[in-house]
């Protein structure tokens, strides 16, 4: 039996980010990162939490400046706080914690790995070197699959309140030797927002356990789980089960 609670966080710099839980019982929960322009509620990160509820709990929340959390979007300066406060409500709870996180979620959850040791093992997708040297290419756009998917269902759960975007950000190519969990890097070829060779620089600084893998026609971050849905998604059930082995129920859930 599932149970669902809702609640808001308050971060040290005093925003209200808001989360899902998805509790079953599991002894390890997944949290998911979601990336620019999303939030909890897309409904391909859905589809993901649908996905993973039979083996293992799941949080899922709001950057700030995204659905129902405060606040503006700084870019990657300061949501940083927004994620700490959603680790450290998850460690009152679990044992494990693993963490997967798309785009600039992925990007924020480096930065914050790189100073925390608070989770077993992370998932890194479509993540840039840094936010820099993002190389969006507008004329690789896929119509059907990107602009008319989010004129049509895809626009749940979508939409941002961006802040000023020339803070100070952390570069994840500066910081990801300094993570000691496992990280599985996972990349589609076809991304034209974030090129795959981001993520190979990263795997190849990375200094704990890791993996990458590059999927053939992958476009960006969610979006391979529409059109790649089945082996983006195996990918980090595998990925999970062979690091964490999540699927012994808690006593205390």
């Amino acid at each position: 039996m599932m149970r669902i609670f809702s609640g808001s966080l308050l971060t040290s710099d005093k925003q209200k980010i808001s989360y899902k839980h998805y509790k079953r019982g599991f002894g390890t929960v997944i949290i998911i990162a979601h990336g620019f322009f999303n939030s909890k509620d897309a409904v391909l990160l859905m589809q993901l939490k649908d996905a993973l509820i039979d083996c293992y709990d799941v949080i899922m929340f709001d950057f700030r400046g995204h659905g129902k959390s405060s606040g503006l979007f700084s870019w990657g300066s300061k949501e940083g706080l927004d994620l700490e406060e959603i680790l450290n409500y998850a460690r009152k709870q679990y044992s494990k914690i693993d963490l997967v996180g798309f785009s600039l979620g992925a990007a924020i959850s480096i930065s914050v790995l790189a100073k925390k040791d608070i989770v077993d093992s992370f998932v890194a997708i479509s993540t840039p070197t840094e936010f820099e040297k993002i190389d969006y290419r507008f004329w690789n756009l896929d119509l059907k699959n990107d602009i008319f998917y989010n004129l049509s269902k895809g626009r749940v759960g979508k939409g941002v309140h961006p802040g000023p975007f020339w803070l100070k950000k952390p570069k994840p190519i500066d910081l990801v030797d300094k993570i000691k969990c496992p990280i599985l890097y996972i990349h589609g070829d076809k991304d034209w927002v974030i090129g795959y060779k981001h993520s190979q620089k990263l795997y190849e600084k990375t200094k704990s356990k890791k993996d990458i893998k590059i999927i053939k026609s992958g476009l960006h971050a969610e979006y391979l789980f529409r059109k790649n849905p089945q082996e983006a998604i195996k990918l980090i059930k595998h990925w999970f089960e062979s690091k964490i082995r999540g699927g012994k129920k808690s006593n205390n859930a």
